[in-house]
Order: C-alpha cells, then sequence, then structure tokens
C-alpha cells in the first residue's frame, strides 16, 4: 500500500511538472541559430526578431551565426540541444532542399526538429558584373549558349535558395554554367562586385543598390510579377515562362519540444510579424509576410521537401 501511495505521488509530481516547465518559460538567455553567414536574409530576420521577442518573454535573445556546409552545422547543433526553447534554429528553404540534396546530412529535418513559425518569403535578383558586356537576359542566355561551361556563377554555399534558382534557371534556359558555392551571402557579393565571378542570383533590397551604384547590372527577378524595388528590371519569367524561384525563412526547435513553449512561440513570431509596421517595413526590403499555425507550418514544410526534390531532379543539381 506504501509503496502504491509513492508511485501515485511520484506519477502526480511528473504530470505536475510539465505544464510547470513551460509555465515557467523562458528561464535563461535564447539563442537563435542562424546556419548561415552575417547579412543574409535569415541574419537580417533573426535579428528583426530578437529584440521584440526579448520584450515579449523576458530573457536575452541572443542571435548566434553557425555558418557552413550548406546550412547544415548550423541546424545539427539545434537539432542536438536540450528540448526545452531556449535554442532555436532560424532556416530557409536550403534546409528542405538538402533533404534531397544532402543525403548524408546529420539529421532529417522533420525528424530532429520541430516546426515553430513561417517568418517571410521573399524574390531574388540575377544580376552579372557590368564587364561581361550583356544588359538583358536573353542577351545572358544568347552569350553562355555561344560559350558553353565559360560563365561561372556564385551564390551563398551548395542546397541554398540562390544555388537553387541557378540550377532551375541552368536547366531551364538549356544553357551551362558552373556553380561556384561561397560561404555566405557576403563573400559571394563581394566576389561579384570585385568582377571575380560573372553572375549571381541574390536578395533583391541589397542588389538593388548595388545596381542603382552601378556595379552591378540587375538583368531579371525572380517573382511572378516586378518588384517594386527594380521596377525596371524584367520577371525572368517574361523570358522563361514557368520560372519562379523565393528565399523564404522559419524558425524551428529541436524535437521533443513542448508543445506549450512552441505554441506561444508561434503565437509571439506571428503577433510581430503582423503588426502593421512590420508588414510595411518587409514590404520595403521586398519581403511579404504569411503567418502560419504550427500545423500549417509542418504541412508547409513537408510540402517544400517534395517541391524541392522535384526541382532537384529535374534540373539535374549536385551539391556542389
Amino acid at each position: 500500500m506504501i509503496s502504491r501511495r509513492i508511485g501515485l505521488a511520484l506519477g502526480a509530481a511528473l504530470l505536475a511538472g510539465r505544464p510547470a516547465s513551460a509555465q515557467t518559460w523562458p528561464t535563461r538567455p535564447i539563442r537563435i541559430i542562424v546556419p548561415f553567414g552575417i547579412g543574409g536574409s535569415a541574419d537580417v530576420a533573426a535579428r528583426f526578431l530578437a529584440e521584440p521577442l526579448q520584450q515579449a518573454l523576458g530573457q536575452p535573445v541572443i542571435v548566434e551565426n553557425r555558418p557552413g556546409a550548406g546550412g547544415t552545422i548550423g541546424a545539427d547543433q539545434v537539432a542536438k540541444a536540450a528540448p526545452d526553447g531556449h535554442t532555436l534554429l532560424l532556416m530557409s528553404n536550403t534546409h528542405t532542399a538538402n533533404e534531397t540534396l544532402l543525403p548524408n546530412r546529420p539529421y532529417v529535418l522533420l525528424r530532429d526538429l520541430a516546426p515553430v513559425a513561417f517568418v517571410n518569403v521573399a524574390h531574388h535578383v540575377l544580376v552579372v558584373h557590368p564587364s561581361l558586356g550583356v544588359n538583358s537576359l536573353a542577351e545572358l542566355i544568347a552569350y553562355c549558349k555561344a560559350n558553353p561551361g565559360k560563365l561561372d556563377y556564385a551564390s551563398s554555399g551548395p542546397g541554398t535558395p540562390y544555388h537553387v534558382a541557378g540550377e532551375i534557371f541552368r536547366a531551364m534556359a538549356g544553357i551551362e554554367i558552373t556553380h561556384i558555392p561561397f560561404r555566405g551571402s557576403n563573400e559571394a557579393r563581394t566576389a561579384l562586385i570585385a568582377g571575380q565571378v560573372p553572375m549571381m542570383f541574390d536578395a533583391i533590397p541589397t542588389m538593388a543598390e548595388q545596381a542603382r551604384g552601378g556595379r552591378v547590372r540587375a538583368l531579371a527577378t525572380t517573382g511572378p510579377r516586378r518588384s517594386p524595388l527594380l521596377p525596371d528590371a524584367p520577371t525572368v519569367a517574361e523570358t522563361l515562362p514557368g520560372y519562379e524561384a523565393s528565399i523564404w525563412l522559419g524558425v524551428m526547435a529541436p524535437a521533443q519540444t513542448p508543445a506549450p513553449i512552441i505554441e506561444r512561440l508561434n503565437a509571439e513570431i506571428n503577433r510581430i510579424m503582423s503588426l502593421q509596421a512590420t508588414r510595411d517595413a518587409q514590404l520595403r526590403a521586398g519581403a511579404d509576410v504569411n503567418p502560419m499555425t504550427v500545423a500549417a507550418f509542418g504541412d508547409f514544410l513537408r510540402q517544400d521537401i517534395t517541391h524541392q526534390a522535384e526541382g532537384i531532379r529535374i534540373s539535374g543539381m549536385k551539391a556542389n
């Protein structure tokens, strides 16, 4: 009888402890791991979220960049972290592409990480160094066809949205170009502006400024319609019907993170991203906001893994 009472007491204590841990969270600073370099879209988004999350949650929110290996180093660090809501991943469609592109990565996205919230989506711009001497997308494609394999294009790393955009462009245009991966957008962008590589897909807000300064030439954007940030640049689809490429961002946590913590994070991130001031700022940065529930974001991730796999198959893309 005594042992039964002890067992019931222990069981009650364990059950009571589960919601208590979620109710008292967070108990120390929260880290947002960005698996890409400083200054890229994911880094900017993480730093944008950090201050309002800190105000809402009452603990410091620290952004840590852990770039390398196509975003897998930082993602693996979060996958192996304690599932207590104090370590988060600011991820992108790099990670859904990597599910197909990098079969030997040390984690499985939807097994080892839990969906938290969608952040935003933006499109790219295809830019070339002025010394290349092409003034339109049609001229670029013609040049590549006349000089197969001669041109390289830079990206922020294997499997990143800019790499995927380049490979699908290569396949749809029927040209031969060579991918040159860098450790991050800043390195790739610096190489392009210096003329070390002749072309790349990159974030519209960053490259719009470079184009206005004459350091690069913006040939086309990758959305379904022209970008208000580069109104004179046509879309790639105007030359290659059906082409579209984007970068979207989201937040994930280690698998087994308590559901109440994930729901709280989802609610706070959705609240922040739904503010009119946020929507206006995102629009100026060329991004759209699309808040999702935890379940909807999970469905979105599963669908995007399938979508990325099909694009990789069609393009014959390799992890290099």
